[in-house]
């Protein structure tokens, strides 16, 4: 009896699986002992180790069948080879044949480049392109050691007008739990393209909601790591998440592709840690308060103390502080200890700018300090000055001396620019008040952190290795000051700046266009990406998505979904007293229907998801409530407020009241990020009159 192909695959499947437990077993216990040979290869086993248990739990998702042209056109090229990919390259065992390609190898592109058609498809290898043929592209889902699903998405000489959706389709319409999971078997042409990017630029990418860039951006670093090995190293890569919420719900993407230690962190946390915590950061949630739960207009918005310390203008004002605090470093005068003993003022400027001028300006101050002091050891033991008195008004004067020369720590200097006669005069009267008095209290706004921050490090500089690779997340919410301070991070630019203007919702800090950031680089060391596909949503709740913005802004394109279609978006008018029942019933009914492993309430403001939250506990309900400190999502049934929503994603979401009241014509932006949750389903309650949002949708 004929084997089906599913059998046939399911038996290589089992070789593979054996032949992977067969190498961990060969691995053995780790070294503990202190031959350093020994450690090395210890180390190395357990990489092995490692990359061989992310094997087992899925070996391989793809298979492509390539029959490579040889050089010389005059050779019949050879058999079609199957190459089967997955997160982890595997040679055979006690073979340098290969098991598994990973996914990150050139050859692997073509799994991701390939669109179908006759024509040769080609890779980069380090010996040059390779051109050949595709005969076969398959997709898998593997568990447990057993084919779930197998597609074939192209198979040569078949009629069919490209690679089929089918396996993508399939993989998206399966529901959310608690993390973010890895793409690295879905990646899509657009994404590959910008995961395998050269390194030493800054790539922007504008991606509309559901679109990836997130998973994207974390599957660029690992392939950097395997692209650029002993180059860059993953302790010297850090992302830049906008919560510590959002750290928690993408923890698991890098580890599922096998790779660690790339730091984790907030801009707030960063920041705090390099100013070594000489100032605490006043509460975020009160800022949110202020622009979401009060409800400012564009007028509050534009003059606000965020939009001006975020500025190149005020950067520029720093700039000029601190090149007047380089003028004042040396003294005009000479040191003059004891009679006979003269250091003069062109001798401290030629130690000053010649032997330490690559330094920043309070290290050169301090060196520059230590060779005075230096300086007058070595001509007292050189003089003979053995005379205690002498000694001592000699030391005196050294003390009284070097208090001339100015010095600062980051929070000093940035102090004086806002009091007294030291203060900049083109700050906002209002601005310098209030940031004066909450610096004099041992308090930092977020917005004081770029320039704090980027003080310190003109200041002092980097105390650790700069960064091989920065990722920025949620960049639309950055102004260029934080940019320009991770900049100084770096020798070459090589970062990957990911957002969507449509969810710049934090207007009082953020950009308006990619251009704000994009023009601190020089040029050439920049690219532009667009990912306007959204992978996320149904049709359906993406249209309706982009109907509430009524219009791009930026010069960014609309969504476009994936044609995955679903169950119609509905808004539904309740009254006061029937508001908080018709949330508990809604939930009730998903729940009932089953299909949904998470459920969000998506609330305009903190207090009124408190009062829906405290509603669905006493209905006998489980909810979790997403507040401003959490460091954690849990998953389930969710109550969140709007501004608290962005990056993550519920298989349903309920928007609790779409009311006028909730949001106004000025509030588009938020109601986008709230609908744009929704992989599945979407519901929008109101009371009283509807957002003008929704003025004319019928629905």
């Amino acid at each position: 009896m004929q084997k089906t192909v599913q059998q046939e695959e399911q038996e290589r499947l089992d070789a593979a699986l054996r032949d992977i437990e067969e190498q961990l077993r060969g691995i053995g216990p780790r070294y503990t002992g202190q031959d350093f040979t020994e450690q090395m290869l210890d180390l190395q086993r357990e990489e092995r180790k490692n990359r061989l248990e992310v094997a087992r739990k899925e070996p391989y998702f793809g298979r492509l069948d390539f029959q490579e042209l040889p050089q010389n056109t005059g050779v019949n090229p050879g058999e079609p080879k199957p190459l089967y990919i997955g997160k982890a390259g595997v040679a055979r065992n006690g073979s340098n044949e290969l098991l598994v390609i990973d996914w990150r190898a050139p050859a692997a592109s073509m799994y991701y480049s390939f669109t179908g058609g006759d024509d040769p498809a080609a890779y980069s290898s380090p010996d040059g392109d390779v051109s050949g043929y595709v005969h076969l592209k398959r997709n898998f889902m593997i568990r447990g050691g057993e084919i779930v699903r197998l597609v074939d998405s192209y198979i040569r000489g078949q009629e069919e007008g490209g690679v089929s959706d089918e396996f993508l389709l399939y993989r998206l319409g399966e529901n959310k739990d608690n993390k973010l999971r890895d793409i690295v078997s879905t990646i899509q042409g657009e994404q590959d393209k910008i995961i395998r990017a050269e390194r030493n630029k800054a790539l922007f990418i504008q991606g509309v909601a559901g679109s990836g860039k997130t998973t994207v951006a974390l599957h660029r670093l690992a392939f950097l790591l395997y692209q650029y090995e002993g180059r860059i190293r993953a302790e010297r890569m850090i992302i830049f998440a906008p919560n510590r919420m959002f750290l928690d719900y993408i923890s698991g993407v890098l580890p599922e592709l096998g790779v660690g230690d790339i730091g984790q962190t907030t801009f707030g946390d960063w920041a705090l840690e390099l100013l070594e915590h000489s100032v605490q950061l006043a509460d975020p949630s009160e800022t949110m308060a202020y622009w979401f739960e009060e409800r400012r207009t564009i007028e509050e918005i534009e003059a606000s103390s965020g939009r001006w310390k975020g500025s190149l203008a005020f950067k520029a004002s720093i700039d000029e502080r601190l090149a007047k605090l380089q003028e004042s470093i040396l003294p005009d005068a000479p040191f003059v200890p004891l009679e006979g003993f003269t250091l003069t003022p062109s001798m401290m400027k030629e130690w000053y700018e010649t032997d330490y001028g690559d330094e920043t300006v309070m290290v050169k101050r301090d060196r520059l300090v230590s060779r005075i002091k230096r300086w007058l050891e070595s001509e007292l033991k050189h003089r003979g000055v053995a005379d205690k008195k002498k000694r001592s008004a000699a030391l005196a004067k050294l003390n009284s001396f070097v208090k001339r020369i100015p010095s600062y720590t980051a929070l000093q200097l940035y102090a004086s620019l806002y009091k007294g006669k030291t203060a900049l005069p083109d700050v906002p009267k209002a601005i310098a008040k209030t940031t004066s008095e909450r610096l004099q209290a041992g308090y930092a706004a977020a917005e004081d952190l770029a320039p704090l921050a980027y003080i310190h490090l003109k200041l002092y500089g980097l105390a650790k290795p700069p960064f091989d690779h920065i990722v920025i997340d949620e960049a639309q919410d950055y102004s260029p000051f934080q940019l320009e301070a991770l900049r100084l991070c770096q020798r070459t630019p090589s970062m990957t700046v990911l957002g969507d203007l449509q969810q710049g919702i934090h207007a009082y800090a953020g950009i308006q266009r990619w251009s704000e950031l994009m023009d601190l680089f020089a040029d050439g060391d920049t690219d532009f990406f667009e990912l306007n596909r959204s992978y996320r949503s149904t049709m359906e709740i993406i249209d309706f998505a982009n109907y509430i913005l009524g219009g791009m802004t930026g010069g960014v394109k609309p969504a476009v979904p994936v044609f995955r279609s679903g169950d119609p978006v509905t808004a539904v008018e309740t009254s006061d007293e029937g508001w908080l029942p018709a949330v508990s019933e809604t939930v009730k009914e998903w729940k009932a229907a089953g299909g949904f492993d998470t459920i969000s309430v998506v609330g305009r403001t903190a207090k009124e998801c408190a009062e829906i939250h405290r509603y669905l506990l006493a209905q006998g309900l489980e909810a979790s409530l997403v507040q401003s400190k959490q460091p954690t999502y849990g998953g389930g049934l969710t109550v969140v407020p709007v501004y608290l929503s962005k990056g993550l994603e519920f298989d349903a979401v309920l928007i609790a009241d779409a009311g006028r009241a909730n949001y106004d014509a000025i509030d588009a932006k938020l109601l986008y990020v709230g609908c744009t949750r929704a992989l599945h389903k979407l519901k929008l309650l109101y009371r009283g009159e509807r957002t003008p949002l929704l003025e004319k949708w019928q629905g």
